[in-house]
């Protein structure tokens, strides 16, 4: 039977991807040993390391480079519960296979932005303070005349693993035009996909609800600026699931102290929480959260379920083998 270790950030995090007693493996035919490793540098976290075949990473699992590496001769896989487990080998995996449920994280991150999309088309966060700010009935008609998600157009920054997604919830709402800028995606997957593909410049003038869902990569950081920014139109609004340095913080600001576009904020440049003194909590155009779109609460367990049921196929793989 293969031996396998947990590798994350904290005991609360194990128990919260995996269940109490880790019952979300306690059918995998492989065993744990040890406790949940936080680091790799005790006695007890390298005899660990010396046994273990499999690791289960997660947030704050600490890396592997090759000094750690070498104390783990047996280590063949790495299961990694978030988005891409590259980062987690300095020095290269060597002879480790990884991988990753980021698919099981992305789910959660495509469903927010499906809200936050329908949401801002109905201007539901400026009915909230009207309604708020007035306590008396309010004349939707008079208050609200281009209010609504019949023939908008939503346009998505990135054909990437979560842009697909959000494609994919869009689908029951063909009153939605969807465009998206990627330069990796051609006209044909565009076309099977049921959206449009534009040039980024274009995207920005059609759209009344951007959404940003790039990797960080150099081309990408500060990708969308004071030129973007200013093609939206007046009432658009920016959504941000992705990373703040996409955006030109800067010029950002400018435009939301403006008041001239509205933005839907879960991460920031810098990096949440935004500094105190931020005119952006007070403004009333701006929705800010604090990086929630990723998995929490109860979604943290469908991430270890699908570790679990990775282990379990590794485990399965590994038995095949010896059998034949």
């Amino acid at each position: 039977m293969i031996e396998y270790a947990v590798a994350v950030g904290s005991d609360r995090l194990a128990e919260r991807l995996f269940g109490p007693g880790y019952e979300a493996l306690a059918d995998v035919p492989a065993r744990r040993i040890g406790e949940v490793l936080t680091e790799f540098e005790s006695d007890e976290a390298r005899r660990v390391l010396s046994r273990v075949e499999v690791l289960l990473t997660g947030w704050g699992a600490p890396s592997l480079p090759a000094s750690v590496l070498r104390h783990a001769p047996r280590l063949r896989r790495v299961i990694h519960a978030g988005g891409g487990a590259g980062y987690l080998f300095p020095d290269g995996p060597g002879d480790v296979a990884a991988s990753d449920v980021g698919m099981a994280n992305a789910i959660p991150v495509a469903e927010l932005t499906l809200a936050m999309i329908l949401l801002a088309n109905k201007e539901a966060f400026r009915a909230r303070d009207l309604l708020r700010e007035r306590r008396a009935f309010i004349d939707r008609e008079d208050e609200f005349p281009t209010a609504g998600n019949y023939g908008r157009t939503v346009g998505l920054v990135s054909a990437s693993r979560i842009g697909r997604l959000v494609i994919d919830l869009l689908r029951p709402f063909p009153s939605l035009r969807v465009l998206v800028y990627d330069p990796f995606l051609t006209i044909d997957d565009a076309a099977s996909l049921g959206v449009e593909k534009v040039e980024l410049a274009e995207l920005a003038r059609r759209s009344d609800v951007v959404s940003l869902h790039a990797p960080v990569v150099p081309e990408t950081v500060g990708m969308i600026d004071a030129g973007f920014l200013a093609l939206m139109p007046h009432g658009a609004t920016l959504i941000n699931t992705a990373r703040g340095v996409i955006v030109d913080a800067a010029a950002l600001e400018k435009e939301l102290v403006s008041g001239r576009i509205n933005a839907i904020l879960d991460v920031t440049d810098p990096e949440e929480p935004l500094p105190a003194t931020s005119p952006l909590y007070d403004l009333p155009n701006v929705f800010l959260t604090p990086h929630i779109a990723g998995s929490m609460g109860t979604e943290l367990r469908r991430m270890g379920d699908w570790v679990a049921a990775d282990l379990a196929h590794y485990a399965q793989e590994v038995a095949s083998g010896a059998n034949d």
